[in-house]
């Protein structure tokens, strides 16, 4: 019964629309601007990084709280399935309206991400410094998320994480992967929005 009473609050807490928010607040329907999506890159894109960066710590605290209240009150398994509640509420709120705009979901990076310096450090550590390099040389923040949800798992074997913790990792990338299959197919045919223009 605990483990559900969390992921409901876990849930509850990633449908925080963070990205929304944060563009309403300089007049701006994040929705209809850039790429549409929701998510601190394209914040970053439409508004600056600053507030780009600020939508990241929002999304980042929702899977860090998610994880950690978890896991202080019932354990790192509850946690991971609450990280999959907290990114399943990011990407696929309940709450379908915002303002006067439909709200839909963000992509799950910042959301799992948050949730993995909780409960992998140093792992998460190097896939951030992996993250903006990517991001630098290819102005592809969507190629630099994927490369470092298949490096998560790959890292945490080398840190020699349980193996239950490495499925669980790989499910949150797969989920995370669904998501950016439309940005898959843009880098297959070199059509990927940039970091850093306005579209």
């Amino acid at each position: 019964m605990i483990v559900l009473a969390l992921a409901a609050a876990a849930y509850v807490v990633g449908m925080f629309p963070s990205a929304a928010m944060v563009a309403r607040s300089r007049g701006v329907d994040i929705t209809a601007q850039g790429s549409g999506n929701p998510g601190a890159s394209n914040v970053s894109r439409v508004l600056g990084w600053k507030f780009g960066v600020l939508v990241f710590a929002l999304d980042a605290a929702k899977g860090a709280i998610a994880a950690g209240a978890a896991w202080a009150v019932d354990g790192r398994a509850t946690a991971y399935i609450c990280v999959a509640a907290a990114a399943l509420g990011h990407m696929f709120p309940v709450m379908h309206r915002f303002g006067s705009k439909r709200f839909v979901g963000g992509k799950g990076v910042a959301t799992v991400g948050g949730a993995m310096f909780v409960l992998e450090p140093v792992v998460s550590s190097g896939l951030l410094v992996v993250w903006f390099a990517v991001s630098r040389l290819t102005k592809k923040a969507s190629l630099a998320s994927i490369v470092i949800v298949a490096l998560l798992p790959l890292g945490a074997a080398l840190m020699g994480t349980p193996g239950w913790e490495i499925g669980a990792m790989v499910a949150l990338g797969v989920l995370v992967m669904m998501k950016h299959a439309s940005n898959i197919k843009r880098l297959i045919r070199r059509e990927e929005l940039s970091l850093g223009k306005n579209h």
